[in-house]
């Protein structure tokens, strides 16, 4: 658990398993980086795993003191995952219990990408513990003539090439053993099913009651800023607010310009 100094530093993250009940679908366990003790954030990651969050969590943990928690999605990097997980839902509802658990309040959810869309349902849930969100480059939803590209047939270097404004600034992949590095498809479609995104979601989005932000990298060549603006659209009293310079993963990219839009929307 990281908590201030006198100097105004933190001590590292803590990583630990939490395990809990969720309703029908059972006993569900969660690795969970825990850093912070105020003005908690929940952090979500997306198809890329839990290294594409961690980073900035730790970031704005260390600027503002916040506790910040990032769970790895299960079934992502080698988690286990209970078989009844079987949608977005179902993992949003986990996550709501999870909170419980944890005894947290004034919960701001952050969802990059796939998490953005778990971001959504876990506002659409209705939770006192949750009290704003933010999805950055999200998915789930369909937008007439802005599709989601298909990243299953890209190659490492496409893929960075339409995730990043500036693929030099992609992170060094990892050791795979000769695997090509990249999201992990199966795990996201294990949620998600495979067109990466619900039918229902764009109008049921219209059921969110808390403060919502919509944050766009305007590079994004995996989802367009024209369907960002279509997915803050559909959420009752939304903001759109581009991210000039960064692509689809403003957290990796561009993490100082985030982390100073996320301050000032919360801020306002």
């Amino acid at each position: 658990m990281s908590e201030p100094t006198a100097a105004g530093s933190s001590r590292p993250a803590r990583t630990e398993t939490v395990t809990f009940h969720v309703g029908s679908i059972g006993p569900v366990e969660v690795t969970v980086q825990d850093s912070g003790r105020t003005r908690p954030f929940l952090l979500l990651h997306g198809g890329g795993g839990p290294a594409t969050m961690t980073g900035f969590a730790d970031l704005l943990a260390e600027r503002t003191h916040s506790r910040v928690l990032v769970p790895t999605h299960p079934g992502f990097h080698g988690t286990p995952k209970n078989s009844a997980l079987a949608s977005v839902s179902d993992l949003a509802k986990a996550y709501i219990a999870m909170l419980d658990t944890l005894d947290m309040r004034d919960v701001t959810v952050v969802g990059n990408s796939f998490g953005g869309w778990l971001a959504a349902e876990i506002a659409l849930q209705g939770s006192p513990r949750v009290s704003a969100g933010v999805i950055i480059n999200g998915i789930g939803i369909e937008v007439d003539g802005h599709p989601v590209a298909d990243v299953s047939g890209l190659t490492h270097a496409e893929l960075e090439a339409r995730t990043f404004h500036d693929p030099r600034r992609a992170p060094t992949p990892p050791n795979t053993g000769g695997k090509e590095p990249g999201p992990d498809i199966p795990a996201l479609l294990g949620y998600t099913g495979p067109t990466m995104s619900d039918p229902t979601l764009a109008k049921r989005l219209a059921g969110i009651r808390l403060p919502f932000h919509v944050l766009w990298g305007e590079s994004d060549r995996l989802v367009t800023p024209e369907y960002g603006r279509a997915y803050a659209a559909a959420i009752p009293m939304a903001t759109f607010t581009p991210l000039p310079r960064t692509g689809h993963m403003p957290q990796i990219e561009t993490p100082e310009e985030l982390l100073g839009t996320l301050l000032d929307l919360a801020d306002g």
